[in-house]
């Protein structure tokens, strides 16, 4: 059995890894711990939420899980460190944790990547000081972005409460035409259970939050299964 433990913030859309767990199949286990914050999506409170303490808590709660990988659920929290700093990030959560690590903002970058994309639009729900840093790491990791919208929602929690058709229609409004798939970056979103609507509307990759954090903590233990109901990434990134 491969087993990624995960640490969440707060509460919001946490009930998408047991949804994924249960589609993936009963050799896959994906704990969810939690630590405590602000969840606002402003940078200060962004970097003391990603911090190496708030991390290292996370760590320690997992631990009676045994993971086999760690991963920093929060992408807002990681890629606020910009990519020098989220590199170091991860680094400090695995020395604490004492097992491979990543975060949503790597696990993004991988997971376009392995599909190939090098042209993206991003539909984000942050304000849009926060969702311009978004862009500025995927260039860092070699991945245009040719669009963006950002949503300007302060809060996780507001995020959260969005109707599953409200993150239909965020996605498919905010593609462009040059682009190989939309990104949808916050963790604090519930996209598991309508990704195939998305991409069914689109034509083409979607690559959600909650989607790419558990493929890049199931691609750290090397056991990544075939789900044709967690979209493309799922079904064809190896």
């Amino acid at each position: 059995m491969a087993t990624v433990g995960f640490i969440y913030p707060d509460h919001a859309a946490e009930d998408d890894y047991p949804f994924a767990e249960q589609l993936l199949g009963y050799r896959i286990s994906l704990p969810v711990e939690h630590i405590y914050g602000t969840d606002l999506h402003a940078v200060p409170e962004l970097l003391d939420l990603g911090s190496e303490k708030r991390l290292a808590e996370g760590a320690a709660l997992l631990a009676k899980q045994e993971p086999d990988a760690v991963v920093w659920a929060c992408t807002s929290g990681s890629f606020v460190y910009r990519w020098q700093g989220a590199h170091e990030q991860v680094e400090k959560l695995s020395a604490a944790a004492g097992k491979p690590a990543s975060s949503t903002s790597f696990a993004f970058v991988r997971a376009a990547q392995a599909l190939g994309l090098k042209r993206v639009s991003v539909a984000a729900s942050y304000p849009d000081d926060v969702a311009k840093l978004f862009v500025d790491f995927l260039g860092a990791g070699g991945i245009e972005v040719v669009a963006m919208s950002s949503e300007d929602i302060d809060t996780a929690a507001e995020v959260g409460r969005l109707s599953p058709e409200a993150v239909v229609e965020l996605a498919v409004a905010h593609d462009h035409p040059a682009a190989d798939a939309v990104l949808v970056p916050d963790t604090a979103m519930r996209t598991l259970g309508v990704l195939g609507a998305i991409e069914e509307r689109l034509g083409k990759p979607v690559l959600t939050a909650n989607q790419v954090t558990i493929w890049e903590g199931l691609r750290l233990t090397g056991q990544v299964p075939r789900c044709d109901q967690l979209g493309r990434l799922f079904a064809e990134g190896r």
